[in-house]
């Protein structure tokens, strides 16, 4: 899973989230930055009001929480959404003795990154691919 540091760097550089069940989430600036949610159709799930989203905690007990905006929580892509998201730009991925190696193709230029987190690295190169 990425870093919540590497969601928030990649929401500042511009990748925007339209959640959709099974997505992975955290509620910022509410001391909850641990605690990792995910969408479902039952127990949390997108209400797309007038005024804006809001995502729903329906029949939680353990937190006291109803709902939250969806501009405070921070989504944390899975590896296939990153993968999407990278589109034509990912080049190769390969597995190293101690860590993956991803190469990007950015702006004319040829990225190799690496990270034992596979997730991790691929959020690495999308933050490479809008911000290099």
């Amino acid at each position: 899973m990425i870093s919540v540091d590497l969601a928030r760097r990649l929401r500042d550089a511009g990748v925007r989230w339209t959640p959709v069940s099974g997505d992975r989430f955290v509620v910022t600036d509410r001391d909850m930055d641990n605690d990792v949610f995910v969408l479902s159709d039952m127990t949390i799930e997108v209400h797309r009001l007038p005024e804006g989203e809001v995502i729903g905690f329906n029949g939680t007990t353990e937190w006291a929480l109803d709902s939250v905006e969806s501009s405070n929580a921070l989504w944390l892509p899975r590896e296939s959404q990153l993968r999407e998201l990278l589109a034509g730009c990912f080049q190769r991925l390969e597995r190293g003795p101690e860590e993956w190696w991803l190469t990007v193709a950015v702006n004319d230029r040829t990225v190799e990154l690496g990270d034992p987190d596979v997730e991790q690295l691929y959020g690495r190169a999308l933050l490479e691919l809008l911000t290099g």
